[in-house]
């Protein structure tokens, strides 16, 4: 090659439509099972190599190059986003111990600030657990700031932080910060009486710190080679980060290890993991010594979590017990209450009491306690709620009903945001599709007050004029190919007429068992302002409609992700709303081979497809065992390595392996250079792939970020302009640039 792809882009970028970036074909052979794959491009994936990083900004020129109409829009929308965004924003205050916990945002700055102030014990506990009032830019009497992430960030290209946490007594501060974006996290320490760092510093950490209970000692997670979280690690202050104690190390490298205090803080309680089965170790903190051990053991194949608690009986005398949320005989889950003596006999002959039955019908999502009840995250109708009872008869025949905070919306999402095992509140968030974040307190029923009591604390304001009444959310059911019925939530702007004409967008993700749960989006509104019919699908491979669901949607039955798709964006193309020839698709990550997926099945319905980071040659990583996550993969894809079968089923859908001479529509992958999840290699191939096998004539580009990881840049209007580019892209893809008479940021409504 005479010029280098970046060469070629500048030299023609003075023609109006520059030629796309053509990587050279190096021939790599893959053999698996009989197979024989040739990759052209696999050379795209040495990250140190000049040519590919000369390779990768020409894409990002040609992309500039064929975007730079756009320009207006995306700036229009990024005005919008930040228009009905409120920058001096507030969380609510959270208590923990004697401390009440908060985050200012600050206009102009792009990283939040980490306060506290002191809470007051007047012995009337709903009052005392009542947060202060915080008002943009007025300090409250006392108030501290623990971290000041603008401060932190300052000369960085990335900044993030992955855990905090605070002894009992308030005195120390520890804080992870990642500035690569690469998720390994650098752990310091903050005497908050002084303000000074303690010479303690942990590098290469992982999510989740914690101290023990007496303040002597920092927990922390250390990741393998490959990504995957593998010890959980003891610092003792003071000490040398050489002398660390590895408090366990898992060496199954399909299983995944986290941490967390028990609820009362009298454990360490480690999970060890996949997403069929599961094991849970115990630390007693007043016994160091005395070691792990372990509640069920990985072997009996149970997917489980424990939570040990002192749990009083009818003669008023405290027992350790161990709540256990569990899908023994329950694909839908269900929690029991069982006596650690229990966990010495063999599993067949354990006595273990129910608490939450299971149902068919209703997904057991996780439960916990506080000293006086028990808290239950469910999932019913595909919505996700929270029930409570009271601990007292608990697995008796006395057993209390459970109690439900009751909302007025049909489509919503409430879940549990923080419980302190001693208060008597417990706090929700709340959201649905057109209802802004809400924060509730919701006081714990007594026998005075059986149905408990909801307290708004606080609902983040939208500015800009935004009023829900000029939206609406619906539920729709599109039928799949198979019969099954797929749950669909639309939403659109109220003066969209029914006459077949509108612009549409179907989004999915149906991996994981995680559900596309109802949730505000600011930037959303930009596209539903433009006419656009937003279709949100919530197919098999997710978790709405509980364990079947998920099972149905993954493995040897993954292609129902993909045919529920299209049935999603058949339903849209038939349902009157939109022209059929002005739907585009959204999704990313495992979405993004949802994308790829789709546009190999049915390139001619879509208009456009947008693959955010995105997973597209799927079946290549699962078999490098070497690559960051791989082995954690297989309980959900299958294992390829060593399974014939599943190469096979594999390769018949992972995106790269199987373009087609067909014409595709436009198309954009967006990624970034330091993702350690969906490597940028994988877009990257696929780009080419399908620019050689395309027979349209639409074009097909790559947008990469050179800073960020998998959730893209870390500052907020970095991360704005991001998801206007992509809107953008939608918008002038679907010819739904121009906003609907009366729609977009009101003038004079509180807009300064």
């Amino acid at each position: 090659m005479s010029h280098t792809p970046l060469q070629q882009a500048e030299s023609s970028s003075a023609v109006t439509t520059p030629g796309p970036p053509v990587a050279k074909r190096v021939p790599t052979e893959r053999t698996h099972h009989g197979d024989t794959f040739v990759d052209q491009y696999e050379w795209l994936r040495d990250k140190e190599s000049e040519e590919v990083v000369a390779h990768l900004k020409a894409e990002n020129a040609y992309q500039e190059a064929l975007t730079a109409h756009q320009e207006p829009l995306r700036e229009a929308i990024f005005q919008e986003i930040k228009g009905r965004t409120k920058e001096t924003d507030l969380s609510v205050p959270n208590r923990k111990d004697g401390w009440w916990y908060f985050s200012r945002s600050v206009e102009g700055k792009e990283y939040g600030i980490q306060c506290r102030v002191r809470a007051r014990n007047t012995g009337n506990p709903v009052a005392d657990w009542t947060p202060p009032a915080v008002e943009a830019g007025v300090e409250i009497p006392g108030e501290e700031v623990l971290l000041d992430g603008n401060v932190e960030a300052e000369g960085k290209p990335f900044f993030s932080v992955g855990g905090t946490a605070v002894t009992i007594d308030g005195n120390l501060y520890a804080y992870a910060v990642d500035n690569a974006g690469d998720e390994r996290f650098t752990l310091r320490i903050k005497d908050l009486r002084t303000g000074e760092l303690l010479p303690d510093v942990i590098e290469n950490i992982f999510y989740g710190v914690s101290f023990s209970p007496d303040g002597t000692r920092i927990f922390y997670t250390v990741v393998d080679d490959s990504w995957r979280p593998y010890q959980v690690k003891s610092h003792v202050l003071g000490t040398p980060v050489t002398d660390d104690e590895v408090i366990y190390q898992e060496d199954d490298v399909a299983m995944w290890l986290g941490f967390e205090l028990s609820a009362d803080r009298r454990y360490l309680v480690l999970g060890i993991g996949c997403s069929e089965y599961s094991e849970t170790r115990l630390l007693r903190f007043d016994d160091p010594d005395g070691g792990l051990s372990t509640v069920i053991s990985r072997n009996d194949r149970v997917l489980y979590e424990a939570e040990p608690f002192l749990f009083e009986g009818p003669d008023g005398q405290k027992t350790d017990r161990i709540l256990i949320t569990h899908n023994r005989n329950a694909v839908n889950s269900m929690v029991s209450l069982v006596d650690p003596a229990e966990f010495s006999k063999p599993l067949s002959e354990q006595h273990w009491t129910t608490v939450v039955e299971h149902s068919d019908d209703v997904r057991v999502n996780g439960a916990g306690v506080t000293a006086t009840h028990l808290v239950v995250s469910i999932r019913k109708d595909t919505i996700e709620r929270v029930q409570v009872m009271s601990l007292s008869g608990l697995g008796t025949a006395s057993q209390q009903a459970p109690v439900e905070p009751a909302f007025d919306e049909e489509l919503y999402t409430a879940g549990v945001g923080g419980s302190d095992y001693e208060a008597p509140v417990i706090r929700l968030g709340y959201t649905s599709y057109f209802t802004p974040s809400r924060v509730y307190d919701f006081v714990l029923p007594t026998p005075e007050q059986p149905a408990g009591e909801l307290l708004l604390r606080k609902e983040s304001p939208v500015l800009g004029g935004y009023d829900s009444a000029d939206y609406v959310a619906t539920r729709e059911w599109a039928v799949a190919s198979d019969g099954t019925r797929v749950p669909l939530s639309v939403l659109r702007h109220t003066s969209v007429s029914r006459d077949s004409t509108a612009a549409g967008l179907v989004y999915g993700y149906g991996s994981y068992e995680l559900s596309m749960d109802p949730g505000f989006g600011i930037a959303r509104l930009s596209l539903l302002d433009r006419g656009i019919v937003f279709v949100i699908a919530h197919i098999r491979g997710g978790g709405e409609l509980g364990r079947h669901w998920y099972e149905d949607g993954k493995k040897l039955s993954k292609k129902n992700t993909f045919t529920d798709f299209i049935a999603a964006t058949d339903w849209l193309a038939q349902s009157g709303w939109v022209a059929p020839d002005r739907i585009a698709a959204l999704g990313g990550s495992a979405g993004g081979l949802l994308m790829g997926a789709v546009a190999n099945l049915a390139p001619e319905k879509y208009a456009a497809v947008v693959a955010q980071v995105p997973f597209v040659d799927a079946l290549n990583t699962i078999l490098d065992p070497e690559l960051p996550l791989s082995a954690l993969e297989w309980e959900e894809w299958g294992n390829p390595i060593t399974d014939p079968e599943v190469y096979r089923y594999m390769k018949s859908y992972t995106p790269y392996e199987n373009i087609r001479e067909v014409a595709y529509p436009k198309i954009a992958a967006v990624t970034s250079f330091n993702d350690t999840r969906v490597l940028y290699v994988e877009p990257a191939k696929w780009v080419q792939e399908l620019r050689n096998k395309t027979t349209g004539s639409e074009p097909i580009l790559m947008k990469i970020e050179m800073d960020g990881g998998h959730g893209g840049a870390s500052g907020r209007y970095v991360q704005w302009r991001e998801r206007a580019w992509d809107y953008g892209f939608i918008a002038d893809s679907l010819g739904a640039t121009e906003l609907l008479p009366g729609a977009g940021l009101k003038q004079g409504s509180g807009l300064e």
